[in-house]
């Protein structure tokens, strides 16, 4: 069996990249959601920090598409999920 141990920091790394991803993705859909009249708009205060986290991630993965289809977006959140779980937390946490 060829099996192989990750460190912990790859592993804390790699769960905090799809947090970012994960997090992205719910933003976008919450920003179209209002522009389209189906969410209210949230205080501009946070508003305003949401923006600026979208764009730090942007920038951060501006090497790499930020857009998935089902399947990925799927992908992703399976994979943020087994990465908390082997980490300790319950099954399906997808906290952002």
């Amino acid at each position: 069996m060829n099996m192989r141990l990750r460190l912990k920091k790859i592993i804390l790394e790699a769960e905090q990249e799809l947090t970012d991803k994960v997090w992205y993705n719910r933003h976008q859909c919450y920003k179209q959601k209002m522009l389209d009249g189906i969410e209210p708009k949230c205080d501009p205060k946070i508003w305003e920090q949401a923006k600026a986290a979208a764009k730090r991630i942007e920038e951060k993965y501006k090497d790499e598409s930020l857009q998935w289809t089902d399947f990925e977006w799927g992908m992703l959140n399976g994979k943020l999920s087994a990465i908390r779980w082997v980490m300790g937390e319950d099954w399906d946490m997808l906290d952002t």
